[in-house]
């Protein structure tokens, strides 16, 4: 089967359906600080301006009220955002997608595998569909500051149940270097997907202030 074709068969057996979030759109543009200024002047809020690991430059720009974002770049490209990339591939190897080994992002270029230490935005892969149309997949645990505006919010019961397992883990390390069970486990969960999502900076001092 060609590369980005899919059988259109589902087979009877398969994972257990991982949401995946188009949040980013790439705009293909010849003049990147002129495309930022006239999307600046439009009032979207710049949420990135910064070169990557591989020295390729990363301009993001969100309208207002908006859940998903634009990035100007040289060729057109659109992120699916996801929490667990390991099972969004093996559900899309599954229905027939020919998916990239996930990679990360070095300063040579693409490096084979994910970043060692598992960031948050460090794992990635692509997949092209029958028209050549450029989709990449990319695992967001936490975002960063900046990037989220209004009320936490989740797309589907799937997000706010990965969310409560990251928040649990975490809470589980907590007790055992606290050396005692937090019976106020719920607040600390609040306090801690709250920050996840809005990409607040919080360390186990100030999260151990709500117990």
């Amino acid at each position: 089967m060609s590369k980005g074709q899919s059988s259109g068969k589902i087979p009877a057996e398969s994972p257990r359906h991982q949401d995946m979030r188009l949040e980013v759109a790439v705009l293909p543009v010849a003049d990147i600080d002129r495309a930022k200024r006239f999307y600046g002047d439009l009032g979207w809020r710049l949420d990135a301006d910064f070169t990557r690991a591989d020295g390729s430059r990363a301009v993001q720009f969100t309208p207002p009220g908006s859940p998903a974002s634009i990035q100007l770049a040289a060729a057109p490209l659109h992120f699916l955002v996801v929490s667990d990339i390991e099972l969004v591939r093996a559900e899309l190897i599954n229905r027939g997608v020919d998916v990239s080994e996930v990679f990360h992002r070095g300063p040579n270029g693409r490096v084979m595998g994910p970043d060692p230490d598992w960031p948050s935005y460090g794992a990635l892969a692509t997949f092209n569909d029958a028209d050549g149309n450029a989709w990449l997949i990319q695992q967001v645990t936490q975002r960063l500051p900046g990037r989220v505006e209004g009320e936490t919010t989740f797309a589907s019961s799937n997000e706010l149940a990965d969310a409560l397992r990251r928040a649990a883990a975490a809470h589980g390390e907590r007790d055992s270097r606290a050396g005692y069970s937090d019976v106020n486990w719920a607040n600390w969960y609040v306090d801690y997907i709250i920050r996840e999502q809005t990409g607040s900076k919080s360390t186990e001092s100030q999260l151990s202030k709500k117990n």
